[in-house]
């Protein structure tokens, strides 16, 4: 088996290990990185840095990082070969033992670099990878904090309004850390006017990873903000007593709300609205005067579509069947709650039908009603009356006369 020799160090060779290391502490307290992750990014920042100047080291070149005795080595190892084919990671037997007598043939011999060895563009590399190292480290830690944050609530400061596009830039901090995110128009509450230096509460859709470091993607619009806003304002939401189910949101205009509490002697809607309205209007007032339906979940669909449709009155809820997942039902109203029911522009069947997951047919009370039994029967009445007349076209286009 080779053996390895160890050529004897020259002081002269060393690197300012202490200055090194007074280095790294430095850039680790002004950045907050970790030791381990600096001094990983600058032993590969020196070897891609002699790397690139010296071609054909490969892996034969490494780093010996001593803080205790405050060095730092560069060495290359070489192979005693007879004729040297690649005098960068070979050596003769006569030059090796120039500096180690005892060296032979097939040895293999650690050679340290000197430091002055690297070149301009090998320095150049260098610092660059090292600058690369704790950017990355810092976007890293961006985006170690703001993940943990999604789906939360989060205060940024408006810094900047595009007078072209309307797009907000804010500045949100958490913990130590602080990032810029962008509110552009579509996540924007429609009417909602910002000023530079203005506070802003805002959801936190997605935290991802990008070229340009973490990207937040915030939302002002999303249902998710007001089920935030709703356990920072009520103490009974946060601690889980009181249960937010479902929440369906035009954003700007109004909100109907699904809450349920565990416990048969707490109030959920009470506990929302709070004494005289306290907790729900202060919710509305930072929604910038958004209407608020908050109605009681029940596991009975009948009841539960009921009341997702309040204030109307209801008379009847009737599932009737669908395609494939499709959940739908008819809901019959006093004839005087109608429009009512269906409200402005249809935005109350429309927030009832994406509260409760069910697609809703309200009927007034004085429109003659089929039973389930008639709607299958006309349904499949209907299918046979259109094959028939496919039929008939089919056997005009074919010239055929069809019979009586």
């Amino acid at each position: 088996m080779a053996k390895r020799v160890t050529k004897k160090a020259v002081n002269a060779n060393e690197m300012d290990g202490k200055e090194f290391f007074e280095a790294i502490h430095q850039i680790e307290q002004e950045k907050g990185i970790k030791p381990g992750y600096m001094m990983e990014k600058v032993t590969q920042a020196l070897l891609s840095a002699y790397r690139r100047d010296h071609e054909g080291v490969g892996d034969n070149l490494f780093i010996e990082a001593d803080e205790a005795a405050c060095t730092v080595r560069l060495f290359l190892k070489k192979e005693i070969v007879e004729e040297v084919d690649n005098p960068a990671t070979e050596i003769s037997l006569d030059e090796a033992r120039r500096s180690l007598p005892q060296a032979e043939l097939g040895d293999t011999v650690r050679m340290e670099v000197k430091a002055r060895s690297f070149g301009r563009i090998a320095a150049q590399t260098a610092r660059q990878v090292i600058i690369q190292g704790i950017r990355e480290a810092e976007q890293g830690m961006i985006y170690d904090e703001f993940s943990t944050k999604e789906h939360e609530l989060l205060t940024g400061v408006v810094t900047r309004i595009d007078p072209r596009n309307g797009s907000v830039s804010l500045r949100l901090h958490s913990g130590s850390e602080f990032t810029d995110a962008y509110l552009g128009s579509g996540e924007q509450v429609k009417g909602e006017r910002y000023a530079e230096g203005q506070r802003l509460k805002v959801y936190v859709v997605e935290v991802r990873r990008a070229t340009k470091g973490p990207q937040v993607l915030i939302s002002r619009t999303h249902p998710g903000l007001v089920k935030r806003l709703f356990e920072l304002e009520v103490p009974e939401v946060y601690d889980g007593t009181v249960e937010i189910r479902s929440v369906a949101r035009e954003a700007g205009s109004r909100t109907k709300m699904a809450v349920w509490a565990s416990e048969p002697n707490v109030d959920p809607i009470g506990a929302c609205v709070g004494p005289r309205g306290a907790r729900v209007n202060t919710i509305v007032e930072e929604l910038k005067g958004e209407k608020i339906d908050i109605i009681r979940w029940s596991e009975n669909p009948a009841e539960y579509i009921a009341a997702a449709l309040s204030p109307a009155d209801v008379i009847s809820v009737e599932e009737i069947p669908a395609p494939g997942d499709t959940k739908s039902c008819r809901v019959v109203v006093p004839d005087d709650q109608l429009s009512l029911a269906i409200g402005k522009e249809g935005q109350n069947a429309r927030l009832a039908a994406k509260l409760t997951g069910y697609k809703i047919d309200i009927k007034p009370a004085s429109a003659p009603l089929e039973s389930i039994e008639d709607l299958i029967a006309q349904a499949e009445a209907d299918a046979a009356e259109a094959a028939l007349e496919e039929a008939m076209a089919q056997a005009e286009e074919n010239g055929e006369v069809p019979e009586e």
